[in-house]
């Protein structure tokens, strides 16, 4: 972007005063003050401090995989799905996140309808870890009886520090048709701009813990 305001015949100043504005790479803005005085060129930089954007910052998430849908394979021997080996360094390597600091935790793989209150108990140990350590908490779960697990952990941490987001899939990641990676994604944004609680992010929205419920009629 380039500006200039031509000061001509003014008691004060140069004959002709320059103003050029500048857009600098990282957003600030320079304005460069060109003066001329019988041939010399004389430039000032003054750089005009903008505000940082928090958003920028480098920030440290926790993702905890328990299994679910997400993490389902075809087993070819049996021709069944399987929970197999945590999918979701996969899904994230696939995206561009320069500025997020992700340590994973897999924690089970299981499906969700197998999981007991053992299991449960473990979860919500491993988050009030997390929140200890974290900007965020992602967790993989799958989708049938995710609201009890995201109910169990509105009631333990009760004022989280930080933002704790539930996500999974309705089709595994390794479909074509998948919905696994925008679940992800939507759920990393919801850690970011969501304030403290307990949400899920799945399919374009973002609901707060407590009351939450699968609609298992869509």
């Amino acid at each position: 972007m380039l500006l200039c305001v031509i000061f001509r015949g003014l008691p004060f100043g140069p004959p002709i005063g320059v103003i050029r504005l500048l857009t600098a790479p990282v957003g600030s803005i320079i304005a460069v003050v060109e003066q001329r005085r019988s041939g010399d060129c004389l430039r000032t930089p003054k750089p005009v401090s903008a505000p940082m954007d928090q958003d920028a910052t480098t920030m440290r998430i926790r993702i905890i995989s328990t299994g679910g849908t997400i993490a389902k394979t075809y087993d070819e021997a049996d021709g069944a799905m399987h929970i197999g080996r945590p999918i979701i360094k996969t899904i994230v390597g696939e995206l561009r996140l320069p500025d997020l600091t992700i340590t994973y935790d897999n924690l089970l793989s299981k499906d969700s309808l197998d999981l007991t209150d053992v299991d449960r108990t473990l979860i919500v140990q491993a988050v009030q870890e997390a929140v200890r350590q974290a900007d965020a908490v992602l967790i993989l779960h799958g989708t049938d009886t995710l609201e009890i697990t995201g109910e169990a952990l509105h009631r333990a941490l009760a004022d989280p520090p930080v933002t704790v987001v539930l996500t999974g899939a309705m089709r595994p990641y390794e479909f074509r048709n998948t919905d696994a990676a925008q679940n992800v994604t939507e759920a990393l944004l919801a850690c970011r701009h969501r304030p403290p609680g307990v949400y899920v992010a799945m399919h374009n929205r973002v609901l707060r813990f407590p009351g939450v419920v699968k609609d298992r009629q869509g």
